[in-house]
């Protein structure tokens, strides 16, 4: 039986399915849209049935010549492994960039959930038992198909590209490549806000200490390490006793459902990691997001960093347009 997936172009009211478009000032370009599918099946490929040239075609062959959107501050949005992590990054976008009465940001998303199926491929699986070498032998596909759908993005009209996606950054040099636009990288947006917050070391004579606690996998992909280091950071990683112990049992807690236990496993990793004198943690996983209740105080130790890429974001859209203001 052959299984089919959709990547769906809808306008805002409609934002829950798998991709959304919003516009502000051409809401009609949205509605012509409202209806359009880039169907495949399941190895990625268009029946022959229902061909369609692919998302570039798809939008080209709607409303060609002209984009989608036409904004200058017009955001497109790469979704990653989970629809609800890009839905969730969504929900920041809009309401933080309209919370004090300015319209919503106009933007296009485009998630995928067949990528889900690609990055468990145990193709990828020495990268997640190896060292980071490893990782480069067989991630073409992935890459291929996160570039074409930066591609869709690209075509709908978006000025600037995000990924709220943690794994999909192992991979954001190789999918910016080539990109015309500002492509936000979340770990350079988290070192700049943390770089800015001025914090002072714990321990004399050493630097500030960040730490990062994530899936092996994020972890061995190291982009998070890299932009802190650049920032002068000292990077602190939980130890392998931690991770065996602690950090895999605690997403193991989560899928079994066993909210409690995964987070009293959260607050003994996160103590760890204060006992090193870390000034904050970056907490790089969507699946521990909100296990900590708001007043507790560990919870004031540890950041999103998703939520640094949204805040660039809107602050580049907002920079943008101071500038179409003054022109």
């Amino acid at each position: 039986m052959t299984t089919m997936s959709f990547h769906t172009v809808l306008n805002f009211p409609a934002f829950l399915n798998r991709t959304w478009c919003s516009g502000r000032s051409n809401p009609s370009a949205a509605v012509q849209l409202s209806s359009v599918f880039i169907q495949t099946d399941e190895s990625g490929n268009t029946p022959e049935s229902k061909k369609i040239l692919g998302p570039v075609a798809a939008v080209a062959r709607c409303q060609a010549p002209n984009s989608l959107l036409t904004q200058a501050n017009t955001v497109g949005i790469l979704g990653g492994v989970s629809v609800f992590s890009t839905l969730i990054f969504l929900e920041k976008l809009v309401w933080w960039s309209s919370r004090h009465g300015e319209e919503s940001l106009p933007f296009v998303v485009c998630s995928d959930p067949t990528l889900n199926r690609e990055l468990a491929s145990p193709s990828l699986s020495p990268f997640f038992r190896g060292k980071n070498a490893q990782f480069q032998l067989d991630h073409g596909p992935i890459v291929e198909n996160l570039r074409c759908k930066r591609a869709f993005l690209e075509q709908s009209g978006a000025r600037c590209i995000v990924m709220p996606c943690h794994l999909a950054h192992a991979w954001h040099s190789e999918v910016s490549k080539g990109c015309p636009l500002p492509f936000l990288h979340v770990g350079e947006c988290v070192a700049s806000e943390l770089k800015k917050a001025k914090f002072k070391p714990l321990e004399a004579g050493s630097n500030v200490r960040i730490g990062v606690l994530a899936p092996g996998e994020t972890l061995m992909a190291g982009f998070y390490q890299e932009k802190l280091q650049s920032q002068g950071f000292e990077v602190v990683l939980p130890d392998m006793a931690t991770m065996e112990h602690i950090v895999v049992p605690a997403i193991e807690a989560l899928h079994r459902k066993d909210m409690e236990g995964a987070r009293n496993l959260l607050r003994i990793a996160v103590h760890i990691f204060l006992m090193r004198a870390v000034n904050i943690v970056i907490l790089a996983s969507d699946e521990m997001q909100d296990l900590l209740p708001r007043d507790d105080p560990l919870s004031k130790k540890c950041i999103n960093p998703m939520d640094a890429l949204a805040r660039s974001t809107i602050g580049w859209a907002k920079s943008i347009e101071e500038v179409h203001r003054k022109a």
